[in-house]
Formats: structure tokens, sequence, C-alpha cells
């Protein structure tokens, strides 16, 4: 039986940001393209750019809450841009587009921040998904390419860092037992279903969690959960 919130409203689930699209891409009509299947599934696409200083000076005024970016730019790379537009404010989270699929610029896209990765192959439905759950803070990568990256997030983790802080902010047992399944590499929806509860209520204790953590987004959660171990058998 899924979880109910406690009486009284204060749990209501806060209401949903619109999704503001951004499109970089040095080529006009895979841009246009990618903006227009946006657009038809009704996504506000907020701005286009072919080049990454352009994703960069437009990104604060238009404010975008997913960049879809492409990797090879004529200026500068994707993942500086990547970087770059999460060193802003309000910054958005980056689904990566990319004609590669080579290990290295999937982990160097990763490691500068980006929260998905498909290769262009994929099709519109695919990516109108992407979008759509990295959005809402779900890592979405193309297939094959997940095992990928929680290894190295696990590798990562086995590296020693200097002044890394043992002590841990207090999470709600139902909260380490929802990091404890995102460190597995699941999604919302798995773990909805593993732990019987709503994908809404799995949404809100991942909320809960990045907001106690000082986290961004769930690729840095499922890296600070791997870290302290919890990606491991109970």
């Amino acid at each position: 039986m899924a979880e109910q919130p406690p009486a009284g409203g204060s749990a209501a689930a806060p209401p949903q940001r619109p999704i503001r699209v951004m499109v970089v891409d040095d080529h006009p009509m895979w841009r246009d393209a990618v903006a227009r299947d946006l657009a038809e599934a009704g996504l506000e696409v907020v701005a286009t750019a072919g080049d990454g200083a352009k994703a960069v000076r437009v990104a604060p005024a238009a404010r975008p809450t997913v960049a879809v970016l492409d990797l090879q730019l004529p200026d500068i790379g994707g993942v500086e841009v990547t970087r770059r537009l999460l060193e802003g404010a309000d910054p958005p989270r980056v689904l990566v587009l990319s004609a590669s699929g080579e290990q290295t610029d999937v982990l160097e896209a990763v490691k500068a921040g980006a929260t998905g990765y498909l290769v262009k192959s994929a099709g519109r439905e695919e990516l109108l998904e992407a979008v759509r759950r990295v959005h809402d803070g779900e890592a979405v990568y193309t297939p094959g390419l997940a095992g990928l990256v929680l290894g190295e997030y696990r590798r990562m983790a086995a590296e020693p860092r200097p002044g890394r802080d043992p002590a841990a902010p207090s999470l709600t047992p139902r909260e380490t037992e929802v990091l404890r399944l995102v460190a597995k590499g699941l999604g919302y929806k798995q773990i909805a279903e593993r732990l019987t509860l709503s994908h809404r209520t799995v949404q809100n204790h991942v909320q809960n969690t990045l907001s106690k953590l000082h986290l961004h987004n769930r690729v840095e959660l499922a890296r600070y959960a791997i870290d302290r171990g919890l990606d491991g058998d109970e």
C-alpha cells in the first residue's frame, strides 16, 4: 500500500516548474528539428544557440530548466559549456545530445555536471522522455551507458579525497532507503515499484534529501551515496 502524506496539508507536493528548454547545436537543421519536436510536444523552447558562447550568454535571461546540448560546438566545447551553465545563479540541468557514444566523452560530460546523455540516434519519444526526466532531476542515459557511468562513480568514490567531511546530515529511514536504491542505479519508477510508493512520493523524498545534503541533482546524489557505500547489498 502506498504511503499517504500526513493530514494537515503541510506535506503537499510543491508545484511543478514548467519545462523550459534551450537547444544548443551548431547544425541549424538539426537544432530546428529538435526545437520543433519539443515545442510540438508542449514544452516551451525559450532559446536556441549555434555555439557555446551564445548559449552561456543567453541562458541567464532565457532561464531554461533544461539545456539540450551538443558536445561538438565550433567555439567552446560542450563539456566547458556545461560547467559554465552550472556556475550560473539559476542553472539549468544539462542533457547532452551527441553523435558520440565514446566512453571518454560520456564521462567528461557527466563529470562536468551533465544530468543526462543521449546519442543522436535516439528516437523522438526517447528524447522527450529524457528531457522531462532530466527536468525532474533524474539521471538519464542512452541504454548501455548507465553501467559505464555508475562504474566511474564507484571508481571516483574509491579515490581518497582530502578534507572529506565524514559527518552526514540526518536522513529519515525512508530517505535513506530511497538513497540506497538511487545508488544502485534505479530510476524513480523502479524505486516506486520496489517500495510500493507513488512516483511523486519518491520524487519528494529525493528532493528533500537533495536539500538536506546541499546537492543539486540526482547525479550528485548517486555519487554521494556510492561514496558512502550505500550501493552494496544490505
